[in-house]
């Protein structure tokens, strides 16, 4: 798990081995000086010269110096490290969320994937940093200090022997109770940020049916819980800084009791006041260092949950893949089924598709029609292989759909939903995205085609015209002709909409489809449709019913043959009956 994470690093090895090499550094010079200020001491009292003094003086003062610049140094490449290590993790998450198919996707909420983008990629930057400056620092610290301690102080050294085991006792134990609340964090971070997602996306929703108060109580609920566990978590972190206080006294209580009964007995021969300055100056260095692994301790713990999700990220394989030999171009736009079923998880027990058996020819024009939750929807993205077919196979152009490069694919299929997506950006942006190269002519045509253009021009800046983000400043009609637009600037050999005129009028859906005939007579464009009226002018349309095709046929044949398309058409006709007697 460590190594995939650690592959982020990258260019910042050097910076992260820069960080190591002014911690060593740091950590030497800040054991010495207490070894040297007690040599002064000593001097003091036997009575040195001025000349002495001050030499060790400035001594003094250029290790402090060199002191410090290690250590701002290495905070600098500490900085420069942890910050590129997140960068560079956050995008290789990014990247890596950018190649899973839907089946990928499906397994991750939303919601998840942005607290593992934001909030574990946080936690991972900061126990990246503290590892390779302070979880250096505070060993090295820890073992120069007990060495010099035991150089300088002998017998007095023993109040380390009991003061350490207690110390590290107590830590692991904090440890050990914290852990659990700070695990459970996540999980809820989790739900608090898809409530967030929820309330934002349905915010239209939550005050058509004037739900604020019930959101807000919502949120509440969430972040209390978050808040409980991290105050649950923080009291038991709290009891660190007693824990730590209690021994530091009994430290300085034992060696000035000891040092000072020594120093009388033996007349300043064996220790002397200087040694005693510089035991509990070591004395505080070790205990600071171990309270600082404890916070280490701590901080990997909890980070180490993160890591967990950002390695089952980093782990998961793509269930779509291309072969080697990839074809890379779509010799037409033909479509054909054959024998095809379909289920979303290898764990259902029933196929969303059954047995599909289709053939549409290249550049024809082909209606999809039935009840909701026929899986109308579910055939038409077996097209571009946003899913995989789970039995039989799926062929485009004359090949079977695996045996392409997906970007190939896709770039010869542009599908249109009826919930499609606008990007925070002008009008122009957002249609480029169809066509990163498109000239304004281009542009023009596209919307013309998809009678977007009536509405561009009446906008205050037309095609320069800022679109909210997911398109909250154009009507349902507009962003779904927009959209269209942006489809056919793919120039696509099949063209898919999925109930994306549902939002317009029937005279401006005949408009549309009228275009495509006289402009993309060769593409092939298939109409998933509610409206009898959008399809009925098809080369064919398939009727489906509970996942299967139920027949195949025109306007005319189906109405002399199937019952189920009979029935919609009497129902809508009727519907539209009585709208006009209103």
């Amino acid at each position: 798990m460590f190594r995939r994470i650690l592959r982020s690093v990258r260019e910042f090895r050097a910076p992260t081995v820069l960080t190591f090499i002014f911690m060593v550094g740091e950590a030497v010079i800040e054991c010495l000086i207490p070894f040297i200020t007690a040599d002064l001491v000593n001097n003091i009292k036997r009575g040195t010269d001025m000349r002495s003094l001050i030499m060790t003086g400035l001594l003094l003062a250029l290790m402090a110096a060199l002191s410090l610049t290690c250590g701002g140094l290495a905070g600098r490449t500490c900085a420069k490290a942890s910050a590129g290590f997140a960068r560079n993790l956050r995008y290789d998450l990014f990247s890596r969320i950018q190649g899973f198919s839907f089946e990928n996707v499906d397994r991750f909420s939303t919601a998840s994937l942005v607290t593992r983008l934001t909030t574990d990629v946080g936690n991972a930057q900061m126990s990246y940093m503290m590892v390779i400056r302070t979880a250096i620092r505070s060993p090295l610290m820890f073992i120069f200090s007990i060495v010099m301690a035991y150089i300088m102080g002998g017998a007095l050294s023993t109040a380390f022997v009991v003061v350490i085991p207690v110390l590290i006792f107590g830590l692991l134990m904090i440890a050990r109770f914290a852990m659990p609340a700070f695990r459970k964090i996540f999980r809820k971070y989790d739900r608090l940020n898809e409530s967030i997602e929820e309330n934002v996306r349905g915010m239209r929703v939550v005050k058509g049916f004037a739900r604020e108060d019930y959101e807000k109580k919502r949120f509440a609920e969430a972040s209390d819980g978050i808040a409980k566990e991290f105050t649950k978590a923080e009291r038991i972190v709290a009891l660190n800084t007693p824990l730590m206080q209690i021994c530091m006294h009994f430290n300085m209580v034992f060696v000035l009791l000891v040092g000072s009964k020594m120093i009388i007995k033996s007349r300043g021969t064996d220790i002397d006041v200087g040694q005693i300055s510089s035991m509990l100056t070591y004395g505080m260095q070790i205990l600071m260092s171990l309270m600082m692994l404890s916070m280490i301790y701590i901080i990997l713990t909890i980070s180490f949950e993160s890591f967990k999700r950002i390695d089952e990220i980093l782990r998961e394989e793509p269930t779509l893949t291309s072969p080697a030999d990839a074809l890379t171009e779509v010799p037409d736009g033909s479509v054909v089924f054959e024998n095809v079923s379909f289920k979303y998880s290898s764990e259902a027990r029933k196929n969303a598709l059954e047995n599909i058996n289709l053939t549409i020819p290249s550049g024809a024009t082909v209606g999809i029609i039935g009840g909701t939750g026929s899986s109308k929807s579910t055939l038409v993205q077996l097209i571009p292989r946003l899913y995989d077919a789970t039995a039989g196979r799926v062929l485009v152009g004359g090949h079977d759909v695996r045996e392409y490069r997906t970007d190939s694919l896709r770039d010869a299929v542009s599908m249109v939903l009826q919930k499609n997506q606008l990007f925070s950006g002008t009008v122009r942006e957002n249609l480029r995205w169809g066509d990163p190269g498109a000239d304004d002519a281009a542009i023009a045509e596209a919307c013309s085609l998809a009678r977007a253009d009536e509405f561009i021009d009446t906008l205050p800046d037309g095609y320069d015209t800022y679109i909210e983000q997911g398109g909250t400043n154009v009507s349902g009609g507009q962003k779904q002709r927009l959209c269209i637009a942006r489809a056919l600037l793919k120039k696509p050999k099949i063209l898919i909409l999925d109930d994306s005129t549902s939002a317009v009028d029937t005279k401006t859906d005949a408009g549309i489809r009228a275009g495509f005939r006289r402009y993309i007579p060769s593409t092939t464009k298939i109409i998933i449709a509610q409206r009898v009226a959008s399809v009925r002018d098809a080369d064919m349309i398939a009727v489906m019913d509970g996942g299967r095709i139920s027949d195949v046929g025109t306007h005319e044949e189906l109405l002399g043959r199937s019952l189920i398309y009979r029935e919609v058409c009497e129902q809508q006709a009727a519907g539209k009956e009585g709208a006009d007697n209103e």
